[in-house]
């Protein structure tokens, strides 16, 4: 599978690789020596925790550096007038009778309890590419839906606090 990324998400991805080479490696390798050097490693709690932190942040790295390694980059581009990536929509939710705002986002970003929804999901696949004003229909399995229109566009949203989801 390949992870859909943005030219912003692959910046964050490799930023953070660098902090976990840089930092982490090196607290890691530390941690490490220091428990070591408490004795008996077969009853060691220390060390056990430390070499598992260690393993952690070098999984993680691999997972990362596959990820750019696999990656399908995306542009962040879109028309003036209609729901692209970065973009926070406010919806309007016709069965409920109400409105939320949601910012679009690739599928390593995604939060749905921060309101940030992926283009793969149901709703942001439905949304994406139409313009403020448009009623569009939501499908979620079989013939089951729901409609919202889409009632603004806001194209001004800063992205710089978002984080890449852990796994």
């Amino acid at each position: 599978m390949y992870d859909k990324l943005t030219q912003n998400d692959i910046k964050k991805i490799e930023e953070e690789i660098e902090y976990r080479k840089l930092v982490v490696r090196k607290e890691a390798i530390e941690a490490v020596k220091e428990a070591r050097a408490h004795g008996d490693l077969s009853e060691n709690f220390e060390y056990h925790a430390a070499k598992k932190d260690k393993n952690q942040n070098e999984s993680r790295i691999r997972y990362l550096e596959r990820m750019l390694r696999t990656a399908q980059v995306i542009s962040e581009d879109s028309a003036e007038d209609e729901v692209g990536m970065n973009n926070v929509v406010e919806l309007y939710f016709e069965e409920d009778d109400e409105t939320e705002r949601y910012k679009i986002v690739t599928t390593v970003r995604e939060n749905s309890l921060e309101h940030k929804i992926s283009t793969e999901s149901p709703l942001g696949k439905a949304i994406f590419k139409h313009k403020a004003g448009e009623r569009v229909f939501v499908h979620v399995g079989g013939a089951g839906g729901y409609y919202v229109v889409i009632k603004s566009i806001d194209k001004t949203s800063d992205d710089s606090g978002d984080k890449i989801r852990r796994y």
